[in-house]
């Protein structure tokens, strides 16, 4: 096996810290552009950050008879592919397994929907695209 490797030089303690709070900072306005942007479209939101074990659920929200459950990923590039090719297979076990805990500790009869809302930062501006039934679920 071949295995190509390049060396980078370690970030000062004060450097990685800074990037950690910029890529959190990045995240956190991610989903809040994602709720606004729901609400706008007529859904109501009913959890951010719901947690289940392992699983930390983005947003719940619902329109209709329909529950969302959305995963918001944000990027400030896409030179490593777009932002919800980030969503895997992993991630989607547990965003099911915890919404599935949501909908019997809520006595829930609805359909149930997986979306990505994928929001990509380009200099002042975010490009927002919702991918609805991103994944299937079964």
């Amino acid at each position: 096996m071949l295995c190509i490797c390049e060396t980078i030089p370690l970030l000062a303690q004060n450097d990685k810290i800074k990037k950690m709070a910029i890529h959190n900072e990045l995240g956190k306005k991610g989903e809040q552009l994602a709720v606004e942007y729901l609400q706008k479209k007529g859904y109501k939101i009913l959890n951010r950050n719901w947690r289940y074990k392992k699983a930390e659920v983005d947003i719940i929200a619902q329109k209709k008879e329909v529950l969302a459950v959305v995963e918001v990923k944000t990027r400030s590039t896409d030179y490593f592919g777009n932002p919800q090719d980030f969503v895997n297979q992993k991630k989607i076990k547990l965003l099911v397994e915890a919404i599935n805990e949501y909908v019997v500790s809520k006595n829930l009869d609805c359909e149930v929907r997986f979306d990505i809302i994928a929001i990509l930062k380009n200099k002042s501006t975010f490009k927002i695209e919702h991918l609805k039934d991103a994944f299937l679920h079964f």
